[in-house]
């Protein structure tokens, strides 16, 4: 999600619920303690250099349970930290505590946002010898999707 998209179903948004992609909500007593622009300056596999940025959320939870963050109060910290932000629309992406900080993306079905895991990926497959990964079918499917190769009485046998 961008955060022009963020920004849009917060405006839409009745609750501000946020829920892991496990379909564990986050407790509604929740901080967002950082609003920023996080940007990874990096070197791949293949030696192309890189840059990323994204716009990034921090929410974490705290004892004080009648803690309630409101839609209007984010746009407002996002507001606030639109210098920082920069004019870009980026990419927007939540951290959260489990085990150890976690990292997502975000999407909104129109009731609640939801963290999406995001995956490590090689940047430069074509030049570390990765194969492409090769779509298996199985053999009923060459039949249904391909016309017959023989025909009874075509003299193809």
């Amino acid at each position: 999600m961008k955060l022009s998209q963020f920004k849009e179903a917060l405006n839409q948004a009745e609750k501000l619920e946020f829920c892991l992609p496990n379909g564990t909500n986050i407790p509604a007593h929740f901080h967002i303690t950082e609003a920023g622009l996080s940007t990874k300056h990096f070197i791949d596999c293949g030696g192309t250099v890189r840059t990323e940025k994204t716009v990034s959320f921090q929410i974490w939870t705290a004892n004080d349970v009648e803690h309630r963050l409101k839609a209007p109060k984010l746009l407002n910290i996002i507001r606030i930290a639109e210098p920082i932000l920069g004019e870009e629309d980026l990419d927007v992406e939540m951290e959260y505590q489990a085990e150890t900080i976690g990292r997502y993306g975000l999407a909104f079905d129109g009731q609640q946002f939801i963290f999406t895991p995001k995956f490590t990926n090689c940047l430069a497959q074509d030049q570390c010898g990765i194969p492409q990964e090769k779509r298996k079918l199985n053999l009923s499917e060459l039949t249904i999707n391909q016309a017959p190769a023989c025909t009874p009485g075509g003299g193809c046998c």
